[in-house]
């Protein structure tokens, strides 16, 4: 350990868990981290375990939103990474709280409990207060979220228990990546599922169908490819930085990027009327994703990525209009992965998404 009480280099033969390893980021993560050959093992925790078999890792079967201790997965890990995130159902906030902020405590807890010297936790652009669209912001940015959203709200909790957790624990070095909106081919299928929903037609992902997109004032959001926050998480991993990272690729995303990636036109659109038939379509339950977080997308600040440059000697990639691309691409293909969550397909397709209930039930 360091004089100033931080743990100091990280050795070689490192043993790492990453909770919620089946997901979009975790997939990508323990694909790099079994890349790294200063890792000797990597333990993926997951709901389901999965008919996939990358390097370096083993499959534990575990479910952080149930009432149980996860310290004997945590004993002898150099480092945890915690990615789980319950998305669905927003139309049960509890359920949803249940996982992500009890579920996390869990975490910590165990962290803690099993003596690990490093935690490098997954919070988001999600987690700040509303903020500048033209002047980016540093991690110094406070982290009140946007009350209405759930996901904004329980990121924003954690990060209060991790102030606490980081007071309390001083010889843990803690990591908290706040990175903008994530994509890549093989998440497509997920994410149609988790926000746009059974509904919507995979034609619209092909240009010659999407005839404009709407214009709205706070259209202007940050995005990168799931390859390169992997990568961050990675070097964090092995490193010895603390502290937030925002995590950004460039250009910053608006209606005109987005719509010359689908060959269409942007078109002025009034907030107000956009977001009572976001709210409509949800509370109907014929589209999963909640008014709220378009409330919290308009609102969210600009990030200054320079700190993750600088002390993490991240660089991502691939740009934010590759991702957005690869991602459409994905979305035509119906692409995914052989996991529980990036699975291209439900067992009955779409009718099993609409019998469960849009952004009803998990």
């Amino acid at each position: 350990m360091n004089s100033d009480g931080r743990p100091g280099p990280v050795p070689a033969g490192l043993r790492i868990v990453v909770v919620g390893a089946t997901g979009n980021v975790g997939t990508s993560v323990v694909q790099a981290l079994g890349e790294d050959e200063r890792i000797e093992a990597v333990l993926g925790l997951a709901r389901r375990i999965p008919r996939w078999s990358p390097a370096k890792t083993r499959w534990v079967s575990a479910d952080i939103g149930e009432d149980v201790d996860l310290t004997e997965h945590f004993l002898d890990a150099d480092v945890v990474i915690h990615l789980a995130w319950l998305f669905q159902p927003t139309h049960d906030p509890v359920t949803t709280w249940r996982t992500n902020v009890l579920g996390s405590l869990r975490v910590f807890d165990a962290v803690r409990a099993a003596g690990v010297p490093a935690l490098v936790y997954a919070s988001s652009v999600g987690a700040y207060s509303p903020g500048p669209k033209d002047s980016p912001v540093d991690e110094s940015w406070p982290t009140h979220g946007w009350p209405d959203a759930a996901y904004c709200r329980e990121k924003a909790y954690l990060e209060r228990v991790l102030d606490t957790f980081e007071r309390d624990n001083p010889g843990v070095r803690v990591v908290r990546m706040r990175p903008g909106f994530i994509f890549k081919r093989e998440s497509a299928t997920e994410q149609r599922r988790l926000f746009a929903g059974p509904l919507l037609p995979t034609s619209l992902a092909h240009s010659k169908f999407v005839p404009g997109i709407p214009s709205v004032d706070g259209l202007r959001f940050q995005a990168l490819h799931t390859a390169d926050a992997a990568e961050a998480y990675r070097l964090a991993a092995v490193g010895t930085s603390h502290g937030a990272f925002n995590l950004a690729a460039h250009p910053v995303v608006d209606a005109r990027l987005l719509a010359d990636l689908v060959g269409a036109r942007p078109f002025p659109t009034p907030v107000r009327p956009l977001r009572a038939a976001a709210a409509a379509a949800w509370h109907l339950h014929l589209v999963p994703a909640s008014p709220h977080l378009l409330d919290a997308v308009l609102r969210l600040p600009i990030m200054d990525t320079t700190r993750a440059h600088r002390d993490l000697r991240w660089s991502p990639r691939y740009s934010a209009e590759e991702a957005l691309r690869e991602f459409l691409e994905g979305l035509a293909e119906g692409a995914g992965m052989p996991t529980a969550p990036l699975a291209s397909r439900l067992p009955r397709g779409r009718a099993q998404e609409v019998a469960t209930g849009v952004g009803a039930r998990p």
